[in-house]
């Protein structure tokens, strides 16, 4: 499936190392992913998630908190589908789609740091950096694609996805960490994530999951604090509130967009 990302040939895996008929060529890495940012793409080893966010990711993600979501998402997939998970980073989700349907899953991410942990750690999934605003795979492609509060980019998502393929987007829901809201804010506010209207996939329904969580241990708190959106938009003094927690309650939500390629 893979392509040249700076002729759009196709790559051919030769030992360690893809190249194309143009003679481009990308090594392996020693923990088995493929690094497929060229040219102005690049840019993303420095914009991406850095090795302590994926370390962070890691960590709460196997606390099984959000499993639910995951077992969720598995329901819509087949043993014989090709599967992509989009913007994957560290690939627990990655992994669990794999070992669960028995389909045949990669994953790719911008952050080289997070793409790293990922293929040093499952090993039997195939991981890769790229850019999501120009995936290194080849046209209609892909039967299943998974985007986990990720940016939405509809015409490469619909480029690599056959026609009448499905695509699970993955948003907050609108109570999603409720508890963690109400120790940030006077008058927490519920998320609000409107669908756009897109050229290329019909939304045909919408699953929310719901769950709730007693958050143990301080560096757990932290790590699910770190991978939201809240942590770079508070001070350092309501961020205390947070760092002083030894146990976190809180309910969680997501919606499961689910849209077919036209």
């Amino acid at each position: 499936m893979l392509i040249c990302p700076v002729c759009s040939g196709e790559l051919l895996k030769i030992e360690n190392t893809y190249k194309c008929e143009k003679n481009h060529s990308f090594d392996m890495a020693k923990e088995g992913y493929v690094n497929l940012l060229s040219g102005r793409h690049k840019a993303g080893e420095l914009i991406g998630d850095n090795r302590d966010m994926a370390k962070a990711r890691r960590l709460f993600l196997e606390t099984g908190c959000y499993d639910f979501l995951a077992e969720s998402i598995c329901e819509y997939i087949d043993k014989n589908d090709n599967v992509l998970d989009i913007s994957c980073g560290e690939g627990y989700y990655t992994d669990f789609f794999r070992r669960k349907t028995g389909a045949s899953v990669s994953g790719f991410d911008i952050s080289k740091e997070m793409i790293k942990l990922a293929a040093k750690k499952y090993k039997e999934t195939f991981f890769f950096v790229a850019n999501i605003a120009r995936i290194p795979l080849m046209d209609e492609c892909v039967d299943k694609a998974i985007q986990i509060c990720a940016p939405f980019s509809e015409k490469e998502f619909a480029r690599i996805m056959k026609k009448d393929g499905i695509l699970l987007s993955v948003v907050p829901g609108k109570r999603h960490l409720w508890g963690l809201k109400e120790l940030l804010y006077d008058t927490p506010y519920e998320n609000n994530e409107d669908v756009s209207g897109y050229e290329s996939f019909i939304k045909t329904e919408t699953v929310t999951v719901r769950d709730k969580a007693v958050i143990t241990g301080k560096d757990i708190v932290m790590s699910l604090f770190a991978m939201t959106p809240y942590y770079y938009k508070t001070s350092d003094a309501d961020k205390k509130k947070i760092e002083n927690l030894d146990s976190l309650e809180t309910e969680l939500e997501f919606d499961i967009r689910i849209f077919r390629r036209k």
